[in-house]
């Protein structure tokens, strides 16, 4: 049979659960600091005052109070929340502290001229904040409003007035026909030019007289083509002539260099080659 349970000891327990409850349910969100400087402004705004009349004495005890409560849960702290605990343990010395004369000579202005400066930088801060909550609140790109999508291409309807009567019609269509090239029938021209064998005739005619190296060009003069034959006919068929009767051994060609003047003589008989007759 198990003894029964005094009463008194269960309240205390009751109680003992409770305090250590409340005590874990206070926890310190670091995250939500954008760093020291956020934080003694987020303390400075608990006191409910204008920043600009804080007491800067009693934001120093609030964050060293909160520095020392943190430290006690055996809770890591960053390097710049010691650092502002520091400093604000120097202010706070220096403001308790009688100012010195080397300090108001220098210019430092001590711990009210400091005190000051830290007033200074948590209204800029909170002006700052508040400047992009505002700017938050408002409507946003890509999610209160949106931009419009790709343009729209409109609509064109081209409507036609004609104005041109049945004369203007009846004339372009008789301009249009006589523009109209006419078919006619092929008619082949005859060419002057001067005939292989009228230059050949020509030229055997002349051949007793060609003793001496003679030019192509003297040779044409020479041959009597009329007046409608063109030159280079006349040239190309005493040419063509004269390699025919070279090649009779009638005639020998010359030609000192490339693109220069042919020259022609007749072979005399003495000199001219006899007909294998074997």
């Amino acid at each position: 049979m198990t003894p029964p349970v005094r009463d008194d000891l269960l309240d205390q327990a009751s109680a003992d659960a409770q305090d250590a409850d409340a005590r874990n349910r206070f926890v310190v969100d670091l995250e939500g600091y954008e760093g020291p400087l956020h934080l003694l402004l987020d303390l400075a705004r608990r006191q409910k005052v204008d920043l600009r009349r804080i007491s800067i004495l009693e934001l120093a005890d609030q964050y060293l109070a909160f520095v020392r409560d943190v430290q006690d849960r055996r809770m890591d702290l960053a390097a710049d929340y010691l650092l502002m605990a520091a400093w604000l343990a120097y202010l706070k010395s220096r403001l308790l502290l009688p100012e010195k004369v080397e300090d108001e000579a220098e210019g430092m202005g001590g711990g009210e001229g400091m005190a000051q400066r830290l007033a200074f930088r948590l209204a800029r801060l909170a002006a700052m904040r508040e400047a992009a909550s505002d700017l938050f609140q408002g409507r946003l790109d890509g999610r209160d409003v949106f931009a419009r999508g790709d343009p729209q291409v409109p609509n064109v309807v081209r409507t036609s007035v004609w104005t041109t009567s049945f004369y203007d019609l009846m004339k372009a269509f008789g301009d249009i026909n006589g523009r109209k090239v006419r078919r006619r029938a092929h008619q082949v021209r005859r060419q002057p030019v001067l005939p292989l064998e009228a230059a050949r005739r020509r030229l055997a005619a002349i051949l007793p007289e060609l003793d001496d190296w003679t030019t192509v060009e003297a040779i044409r003069t020479r041959v009597e083509a009329g007046p409608e034959a063109p030159v280079r006919s006349v040239v190309a068929s005493v040419f063509s002539a004269a390699l025919d009767l070279t090649r009779e051994r009638a005639l020998e060609l010359r030609q000192d260099a490339p693109y220069r003047d042919l020259y022609l003589r007749r072979i005399r008989s003495a000199e001219a080659p006899t007909e294998d007759t074997g």
